[in-house]
């Protein structure tokens, strides 16, 4: 079992890598040239798109990486250093990749349930890491893994949402087919999130308080 969550782990790293770097190496020029924003051109006009846009992907990079290292037991022993990770993610979060998240939601053009999705994942993903920021405060670190888990299984769908693009492109109909963003979207992070849910469920022994 712990060597399988060892390569679940090495695994889940090389893809936020991956997904971390060709964000940097598509996007930082911030000339807007990329296949993505060519299409964006009409939401681009109104002036508030691009900045959503960039405060969403360099903040999701910057949590995707600082939120998966909260997960090593080397890092979560070493106080100092976990609490500036964690005081990264959330300032992350709450501050550029969430408002950034919401701004670009505005601009959806793929239908109401594909809207729904996005805005119901971003509203989650902002309470459960306001939760989470709130329960440690309080020195309740059982509740704040909990809701770090769910936190963080919301920022990791910008990965599994484009696993899923690329598999519905190269075996399915393509993300233009009917209905198939939406399948997309949802799937995206709704089986993430359950899969929080069962890590929380067999977590059961509580952890002491800080306070």
């Amino acid at each position: 079992m712990k060597i399988a969550g060892r390569l679940l782990w090495y695994f889940a790293f090389f893809w936020v890598t991956v997904l971390c770097l060709g964000t940097f190496l598509q996007y930082y020029d911030f000339k807007g040239h990329s296949a993505f924003l060519s299409v964006k051109q009409m939401a681009i006009q109104t002036g508030w798109y691009l900045p959503a846009f960039y405060c969403h992907i360099i903040g999701s990079s910057i949590i995707l990486l600082a939120g998966f290292f909260q997960f090593s037991k080397k890092v979560y022993n070493n106080r100092p250093l976990h609490k500036a990770l964690g005081k990264i993610y959330v300032f992350g979060v709450l501050f550029f990749a969430a408002p950034g998240a919401y701004v670009m939601t505005l601009f959806i053009d793929r239908g109401i349930g594909v809207f729904i999705s996005f805005l119901a994942q971003n509203t989650l993903w902002v309470i459960f890491t306001t939760a989470a920021w709130i329960r440690i405060k309080k020195g309740d670190i059982t509740a704040h893994v909990k809701f770090i888990r769910r936190s963080y299984a919301l920022a990791f769908a910008a990965v599994t949402l484009r696993f899923y693009i690329w598999l519905f492109t190269v075996f399915g109909n393509g993300v233009y087919f009917e209905y198939n963003y939406v399948i997309i979207a949802f799937s995206s992070w709704l089986p993430n999130l359950l899969i929080a849910e069962w890590l929380n469920s067999r977590d059961q022994q509580p952890k002491p308080s800080i306070i």
